[in-house]
């Protein structure tokens, strides 16, 4: 454990953090930044979880995964009431060292079985993630955010990023790389976020890093307008093992790549205590739902 991991503040039994991971574009670092989140909030305590809401052919975390016997959500029946173990037994293992670890919930099987039908509201997810007894929840979504919110307004509904940031003590996490056009796309997703009143008080944005040295400057400058705007704006620096390698094994990572992600979690902790003080108040219990699984009958 580096000298940095120790510090972070303790979830209260009976507590809950959602923390949906959400782009406005793909190629955002998306995952990679839910993967090093969830890993630095094992130290929270209580429990955490990470829900691929993605396809499966179109998800890194089967392949993040592979070799585990985790039976993943193909096996949670959408139509009849799950317990704890089942939910439990369902998600893959990600160790951190030293016995500690977090969880997966994602469609782990062969590329050539029938896809499942994942649900689009994150109420849902939360409910599955209730029942597994997880306190950290973090989502990788899928939506592109911007588009999200201008179709859901066009359309007169409640679109995916809204339906995330309502949940009970969601903090978002907004990522972008670290590039001229990334940023671009991250200050136009927040732009939209202000319009529509999303909570930027409580959101944190990542620069995803795509190579080493000094970020460019309208990237530096970028970074500086989103700081008066979000709750925190955390770099995640380039690793080249990951680049090489993805995340399946992270025990290579760099020390000031584990340095970040710590960062990352005392931003969303913090944003959080600042939303709704700390110690966090006990989550409610989540409403039941007409499917309270997100495996359906494959299609």
């Amino acid at each position: 454990m580096g000298k940095w991991e120790g510090a972070l503040m303790a979830l209260p039994a009976g507590s809950r953090l959602v923390l949906p991971v959400m782009a406005a574009t793909g190629g955002s670092g998306r995952s990679t930044v839910a993967d090093l989140l969830a890993r630095a909030m094992t130290v929270a305590g209580g429990g955490t979880v990470v829900l691929d809401t993605a396809p499966r052919l179109s998800s890194p975390w089967p392949s993040w995964t592979l070799g585990q016997e985790a039976a993943g959500l193909a096996v949670l029946p959408p139509d009849r009431p799950l317990t704890r173990s089942q939910v439990q037994s369902a998600a893959a293992w990600r160790p951190t060292g030293r016995g500690a670890g977090w969880q997966v919930l994602t469609d782990g099987r062969d590329w050539h079985s029938p896809p499942l039908a994942l649900p689009q509201d994150p109420a849902a997810w939360l409910q599955l993630a209730a029942i597994g007894g997880w306190q950290a929840v973090i989502a990788d979504t899928t939506h592109p955010v911007a588009h999200d919110i201008l179709d859901a307004r066009c359309a007169g509904r409640t679109g995916q990023t809204r339906a995330w940031c309502e949940l009970p003590y969601a903090v978002p996490v907004l990522c972008a790389a670290a590039t001229a056009s990334g940023v671009q796309a991250l200050q136009q997703a927040v732009m939209a976020l202000h319009a529509d009143g999303m909570p930027l008080q409580r959101t944190v944005a990542v620069l995803v890093a795509q190579a080493d040295g000094r970020l460019p400057a309208v990237v530096r400058a970028g970074a500086t307008m989103l700081t008066s705007r979000t709750a925190a704006v955390v770099h995640l620096p380039h690793d080249p093992h990951i680049r090489t390698h993805g995340l399946r094994t992270a025990s290579r990572l760099r020390s000031r790549t584990r340095q970040a992600a710590h960062s990352l979690a005392q931003a969303v902790l913090t944003a959080a205590g600042a939303t709704w003080g700390m110690p966090l108040p006990e989550a409610p219990r989540p409403a039941p739902l007409a499917v309270v699984s997100p495996a359906s009958r494959p299609l």
